[in-house]
């Protein structure tokens, strides 16, 4: 019994010896297969986002050009949120990219007074630097008519910005974007309104939907006000919904309409456009969008 019990265990231990040294094979390859690609670990995904893009294009109306953030009525591209190169205002190109990057690999495709409609044109220019970041302010003037009946329809404004996309993502599918919201017109002339400086030069045409009889607190004034703060609003919503509709677009939350404009971060020729402290404190709402984890 004891000789067959030994020999048993012998047996089995050869047995398993060659399990093992079958196993051992497959698990360091040996002479067996190598895994099949299925089996392989997939490579790791390209994220939708890039929070580093290395060059911007912007395009929007008169806050992107720096207008009146220099000198009385002109605009003042260097003190832009989006591509300045004024260091008083670090903007989004020179946080991304460093300050020669910014010189290098930033454009300012933006024209004061444009509205939604001009952003097409606008665009187009910008596809042609094939910029991995586009930076979108517009809307402002939509609201600013001469009349709240001459503000541009809600519906054409979605027709447009949707249009607009649509021919940028065409051109250029990886292209990332971000949409600055419209900022709170009334809150301007709100901060505005005391000061003679500012009314003189509103006169001129700046914003009359809005800034227009600036001191009149009369019952149609206020309707007038109200009615284009909504038409703003509104205008604000569709760049939301519109954005999210887009992997590669990301709107700011609302960010630059709920930033509480002070007298310092007003122009001190127009108490309307941002000052040069004013564009810096738009590049900061930018920049933390841009290169935020998630939107």
């Amino acid at each position: 019994m004891r000789k067959r019990s030994h020999r048993s265990r012998v047996v089995l231990a050869v047995a398993a010896a060659a399990v093992v040294g079958v196993a051992g094979c497959d698990a360091v390859g040996g002479d067996s297969p190598a895994p099949s690609d299925a089996a392989r670990p997939s490579p790791r995904p390209t994220p939708l986002w890039d929070r580093t893009p290395s060059s911007v294009a912007a395009v929007g109306d008169s806050i992107t050009r720096g207008f009146d953030a220099c000198d009385v009525l002109s605009d003042c591209p260097e003190a832009s949120w989006a591509t300045g190169t004024s260091p008083e205002v670090d903007s989004l190109a020179v946080r991304l990219l460093g300050r020669a990057g910014a010189v290098e690999r930033s454009w300012n495709y933006a024209v004061t007074g444009a509205r939604m409609a001009d952003l097409p044109g606008q665009l187009a220019q910008a596809v042609r630097r094939k910029p991995q970041l586009v930076t979108v302010m517009v809307g402002a003037n939509d609201a600013c008519r001469a009349t709240p009946s001459a503000m541009t329809p809600v519906s054409a404004f979605r027709a447009d910005f949707e249009d607009s996309l649509r021919s940028l993502r065409k051109a250029l599918p990886r292209t990332q974007v971000f949409v600055a919201s419209v900022p709170d017109l009334k809150r301007l002339w709100s901060e505005g309104r005391g000061s003679s400086m500012a009314k003189q030069v509103w006169q001129l045409g700046i914003c009359p939907s809005m800034l227009g009889d600036a001191d009149a607190l009369d019952t149609a004034a206020t309707l007038r006000r109200d009615t284009v703060q909504k038409r703003v609003e509104d205008y604000n919503k569709v760049l939301k919904e519109v954005c999210a509709e887009d992997k590669r677009c990301r709107y700011d939350g609302g960010a630059v309409y709920d930033y509480r404009f002070g007298t310092a971060q007003l122009s001190r020729w127009d108490y309307f456009h941002p000052s040069v402290n004013g564009q810096a404190r738009l590049a900061e709402i930018a920049y933390r969008t841009v290169t935020a984890k998630s939107p």
